[in-house]
């Protein structure tokens, strides 16, 4: 059982619960795509990585990065919002509104439908904060600096509240990702790149 119910019945994750993405691992792809033939990793190139190879039909299976955005939301009041994740990874820790970016979709149009699927509100964005990403993880996460154009929160079922913060207020150590802490202290250093939105 990867999850069990807490004394107040809310979920309460196992501490061995590993969620697996076909995105995070490239043991989850066992067959072709192209063939349904079995997959074996080879190392195409000197130097390179092994990638996964179709034992019949030869087409090579590139595992790809996955693009998330996240979105640093400024109140009128300065304060920044964020919410407590109802899923996993990282259920019950805070981050910002964000998500994976569809494919075709604009990534500045995906930070903006994220606040707002996330957070119920409308944003303009103010500039992209920075790109992170580490080593032997597949996404690559864009935040964006935004300030809210509309002031009424509701989160979604994704998240278990949704709050705004000082810098001082941020839970540091309930944080759910290295990027969102990392985002949010090149934020508040005033890192933002006004041109890059």
């Amino acid at each position: 059982m990867t999850e069990s119910q807490g004394e107040d019945n809310r979920h309460v994750p196992s501490p061995n619960f590993t969620p697996m993405q076909p995105h995070e691992h490239g043991s989850a792809y066992r067959y072709c795509p192209a063939c349904a033939q079995r997959l074996e990793p080879r190392q195409l190139k000197t130097g390179d990585r092994k990638r996964l190879v179709c034992v019949g039909c030869g087409n090579i299976l590139y595992l790809d990065p996955k693009v998330a955005v996240g979105t640093i939301i400024a109140m009128p009041d300065t304060r920044i919002v964020m919410v407590r994740r109802a899923i996993e990874p990282g259920y019950g820790l805070w981050v910002f509104p964000g998500g994976y970016v569809d494919r075709g979709e604009v990534v500045s149009t995906a930070a903006i439908r994220e606040a707002r699927e996330e957070a119920g509100i409308n944003i303009r964005l103010d500039g992209l904060v920075s790109i992170y990403s580490y080593p032997d993880r597949p996404p690559v996460i864009i935040v964006y600096a935004a300030t809210a154009i509309t002031a009424d929160l509701r989160h979604d079922d994704e998240s278990l509240e949704i709050a705004t913060f000082s810098e001082s207020e941020i839970p540091w150590e309930e944080l759910a990702f290295r990027s969102t802490r990392e985002a949010l202290r090149d934020y508040f250093h005033g890192v933002i790149h006004p041109h890059c939105c």
